[in-house]
């Protein structure tokens, strides 16, 4: 079989003359022949399976440099580097449904009609850190106030610091106003705030690069707990009896995870499981999760550090909260449980229960 024409093989994948133009030109579909007189572009008919790929690709949204990448591949690792493209895809997705969410439902939320009987909602928490079993200072900080709840792990040879100015930046919040529409802005502002901190004291040292935090914390509005989270501390909601994590963590091997490359029990055991892919510092990525949670009275939320999470079993977490102890013994018993089973890391946890006020 002869060669064909640019408009045939155009019809035979699917893609347009303009854009075959357009990938010869960039080295992803070259033809087969160029006539040396007219300039035609012919291409052999066996590379119209590459062509549909390519278009296939293409309405997958995947730039041209990745699936120039692809085009050299065998089968095999071609879908897998499709897989991961469409993990990272339905994260990025599911990033800006949170972001959604929260906008629609901040901007149509409005105080829930009160019955005579109802009472106020509040918290009752506690905050707790520890150095832990082997490291030699504490780079985390833990904070839990009227308003506000907040964890930040600290890397670099000025972790600890970097941590401190995190939560700090967002202190004001226990007691400035925050008007009404304006909490998306507040939080939004608060972590510019953190970021700028962090990247003063990495301006402090020898170098930018050794101060950087991890940053979970959680705004109480009255009747909503706004979460905004950057890094892999986590937040737990204990409702009903039922533990449920509602961070996901910033992290390669949990991007693995999501892409399919790796288990999540290989991901435990994994030498790079600690590696942050967002946190606040110099050069690095400091976007944040946030949404709002409606709460329950009964609800109890749990801050923790990796510290925590890494080293005990989520049963064993699960068993510790959803004891009767309050708050101040609940992290004190967390902690312990961290220092039970090595305590290879620092430690910081944050309780909080959602309970009707006394009046």
């Amino acid at each position: 079989m002869g060669f064909l024409t640019i408009g045939t093989f155009a019809k035979a994948s699917r893609l347009s003359p303009k854009a075959l133009r357009l990938y010869d030109e960039l080295g992803l579909l070259t033809p087969a022949r160029v006539d040396p007189v007219t300039g035609y572009r012919l291409y052999a008919p066996e590379q119209v399976d590459q062509a549909r790929l390519v278009a296939w690709l293409r309405r997958l949204g995947m730039p041209l440099a990745r699936i120039q990448h692809i085009c050299t591949l065998e089968a095999g690792p071609a879908a897998q580097e499709v897989r991961a493209f469409w993990a990272q895809a339905e994260a990025d997705t599911a990033t800006r449904r949170d972001l959604a969410t929260f906008l629609i439902d901040h901007l149509t939320w409005k105080d829930p009609v009160m019955s005579p009987t109802a009472k106020p909602l509040g918290i009752r928490y506690a905050a707790l850190s520890d150095t832990g079993l082997v490291r030699e200072s504490n780079q985390d900080t833990a904070y839990a106030g009227p308003r506000l709840l907040a964890v930040a792990d600290g890397c670099g040879s000025q972790g600890a610091p970097a941590s401190a100015a995190a939560v700090d930046a967002l202190k004001h919040l226990e007691t400035d106003s925050i008007p009404a529409g304006s909490l998306l802005n507040v939080l939004e502002d608060a972590i510019e705030q953190a970021g700028r901190a962090v990247r003063g004291v990495a301006g402090t040292g020898s170098s930018s690069e050794q101060a950087g935090t991890t940053l979970t914390a959680m705004l109480w509005t009255g009747s909503q707990l706004a979460l905004v989270h950057i890094g892999d501390s986590r937040v737990y909601l204990l409702r009903d009896g039922e533990l449920f994590q509602i961070t996901h963590d910033h992290t390669m091997v949990q991007s693995m995870v999501d892409e399919g490359r790796l288990s999540p029990e290989e991901a435990a055991s994994h030498p790079q499981r600690s590696l942050l892919i967002r946190a606040l510092g110099q050069g690095a990525d400091g976007t944040p999760d946030m949404r709002l949670h409606d709460v329950q009275r009964g609800d109890r939320y749990l801050l923790c550090s990796d510290g925590l999470s890494t080293v005990v079993p989520a049963e064993e977490i699960h068993r510790v909260i959803s004891g009767t102890g309050a708050p101040e013994q609940t992290v004190r018993e967390l902690i312990a449980l961290a220092n039970g089973s090595g305590g290879p890391d620092n430690v910081s946890c944050v309780v909080a229960d959602v309970r009707e006020l006394q009046q």
